[in-house]
């Protein structure tokens, strides 16, 4: 018998193929089957946000890699108890999201809180951002600067909300934590965030809120 080919996430090349099915639940339900190329098809669609998600909150390209791979090496072995009561992507990142922050809590402790500036926009962290909130509009370069200061949790918290633009109860559920929780973070997170851009003001010259 023709031994079934293993899931390698990292080939994310793969085009649905004429005539197949291109809707997720079609897909999934390949993939439970057995059919690699259809998750390729997934992974495809997913690993940038993925790989976002897990960057903004591990401020580092290789670890955030890593993670967002054994995201969805979790993810095709978790398949089956996917319920599908929920959209795919909210179950992914929750994957995601577990495991950059127990990631980040075993870095904690062995690694600098800060990256260089020139690292994080290599890890494709660029771009202007808006910030509700916060102010209008920050450089990127500031908004990840500030996001450095965050303890995990809440840097978690402020990523799915101001980058994924995610609701609060769909936060709650990615994190498994209550929408009380996650609400605390974000108000804990806009205050720690408008201390630290006064500081700077004065300290470094930025416009003042």
């Amino acid at each position: 018998m023709k031994p079934k080919e293993r899931i390698d996430p990292s080939k994310s090349g793969v085009k649905p193929l004429p005539g197949h099915e291109t809707d997720e639940p079609a897909l999934i339900a390949r993939c439970r089957a057995g059919d690699t190329a259809a998750y390729r098809t997934l992974v495809e669609r997913h690993r940038d946000r993925a790989y976002g998600l897990a960057l903004r909150i591990l401020r580092s390209a290789p670890d955030a890699e890593e993670v967002a791979q054994d995201a969805f090496v979790r993810a095709w072995l978790g398949l089956r108890d996917y319920r599908g009561d929920g959209a795919f992507a909210t179950w992914l990142h929750r994957i995601v999201a577990r495991r950059a922050l127990d990631r980040a809590a075993i870095l904690r402790g062995r690694r600098a809180r800060e990256e260089s500036l020139e690292q994080v926009e290599a890890a494709r962290v660029a771009g202007a951002a808006s910030v509700s909130g916060i102010a209008p509009s920050l450089e990127s370069r500031r908004i990840v600067r500030l996001m450095e200061t965050l303890p995990d949790a809440q840097r978690g918290v402020v990523s799915l909300f101001y980058f994924e633009e995610r609701p609060v109860a769909e936060i709650a559920r990615i994190l498994r934590l209550p929408e009380g929780t996650v609400k605390t973070h974000l108000s804990r997170a806009r205050a720690a965030l408008r201390r630290e851009w006064l500081r700077r003001a004065r300290t470094e010259g930025w416009n003042e809120l």
